[in-house]
């Protein structure tokens, strides 16, 4: 059965990019994993998450919009709304699982400390309080921020749905909102924390950028040289912060004091301007450098990143509980044998969760030629292009994930 969809009009860089991103997740979240001197957050300003919420924001306006155009702003709304919905129960769901498998861990093994990194000890604490609060969104222990921040920034869409039709209007009231949420300090309220993880008022310029690519993509960028050039020297930029100036921070000590700070703290709650500046420029990239129908991403390497990004709802959830186990392993060795078994089998295990996601989701329906899926800005000349949270939708408006 070919479990990848590759129909007329469908962007398979798209899928591809989302399913990397997926898999940076997967190892970045492994502490001692070789494999994350690999992923984006090592060469780049920004990483999956940034990768994740822009093209949440395009799947979202291809959804939601497109359901908005047919049948009214309520009935696109009310679509948003109820993904939002079922990825809500998706968290919780997460959260009862991971903060099982963190204690059990606890208790078997005798690491406390495992609590303390996971931010799960106030479960031990106030059990009560903590099980009200993460039903609320207001806690959110380490590694279960992304959900809440979809769910939020779903929620907040649903109501502006109608602005896509005023690009300009809708793109500068996120600009403002961000801005001012930068200024002010505006946050989502926590619990035992100063906000959320992800501020949904920072944050939502992404999903914002991401959607405006998918239903009112800007005209052609001119002149491209300029443009390559400056994402270019983006990319570069990033490459020396990685590269030399962080690990050498007394390299900038002859800077002012807040010009040194900026060029050594990138804030990911916040959402620092040079990390957007950084997804956009990788976006440029993938647009100039990677064609649309470029024959490799039939490939079968390319296809089973496109796999894992075309099913990324249970991957990622799927990839979060298999982290902790892929942890525990590597503390009991960081050998290159373990970590060879580690990140295989984690990967393997991610495909067969995106193989049997793919499956059910075919099972039962008529073959259809030439299904046409959301068509990619990245195909036009010098859109801003997208990169990959949650997922491409089906016909039927409904999430990939």
């Amino acid at each position: 059965m070919e479990l990848v969809r590759s129909g007329h009009g469908r962007d398979l860089r798209v899928d591809l990019f989302r399913g990397l991103a997926l898999w940076w997740i997967f190892v970045d979240h492994i502490p001692g994993n070789v494999m994350a001197a690999y992923s984006l957050h090592s060469v780049a300003l920004c990483d999956a998450a940034e990768v994740f919420v822009l093209l949440a924001g395009f799947g979202a306006a291809k959804a939601y919009g497109g359901a908005m155009d047919r049948h009214g702003w309520l009935y696109g709304a009310a679509d948003a709304l109820k993904r939002a919905w079922v990825l809500y129960f998706a968290h919780i769901f997460l959260f009862v699982v991971y903060a099982a498998q963190v204690s059990n861990s606890v208790a078997r093994l005798d690491r406390i400390t495992y609590l303390d990194e996971s931010r799960l000890d106030v479960l031990g604490r106030l059990p009560y309080r903590a099980l009200l609060e993460a039903l609320t969104l207001r806690y959110q222990p380490s590694l279960l921020n992304i959900l809440p921040l979809y769910v939020a920034l779903l929620a907040m869409f649903a109501a502006v749905l109608p602005l896509l039709r005023r690009p300009r209007l809708l793109f500068g009231l996120s600009a403002a909102l961000y801005i001012a949420a930068r200024w002010w300090d505006l946050n989502f309220p926590a619990w035992h924390a100063s906000g959320w993880y992800f501020d949904p008022f920072t944050w939502q310029l992404l999903f914002v950028i991401g959607a405006l690519l998918a239903y009112a993509p800007p005209p052609p960028l001119r002149p491209r040289r300029l443009f390559d050039a400056l994402a270019g020297f983006m990319l570069l930029a990033g490459l020396v912060l990685q590269w030399v100036v962080w690990p050498h921070p007394a390299l900038v000590t002859w800077l002012p004091i807040s010009a040194a700070h900026a060029l050594l703290w990138m804030d990911k709650t916040s959402l620092d301007p040079p990390r957007v500046l950084s997804i956009l420029a990788l976006v440029w990239a993938v647009v100039r450098l990677i064609p649309q129908r470029a024959e490799w991403l039939l490939s079968r390497p390319a296809r089973l990143f496109v796999l894992l990004g075309q099913h990324s709802l249970p991957v990622f959830c799927w990839g979060i509980f298999l982290g902790f186990f892929a942890r525990l392993a590597l503390e009991r060795s960081d050998a290159a044998g373990m970590q060879l078994i580690v990140n295989l089998l984690g990967a393997l295990a991610m495909l067969t969760v995106a193989a049997v996601a793919a499956w059910f989701g075919r099972r039962g329906q008529a073959p259809r030629r030439g299904a046409a899926a959301p068509s990619s800005v990245l195909g036009g000349a010098g859109a801003a292009g997208e990169v990959a949270l949650a997922a491409a939708t089906t016909d039927r408006h409904k999430g990939n994930e």
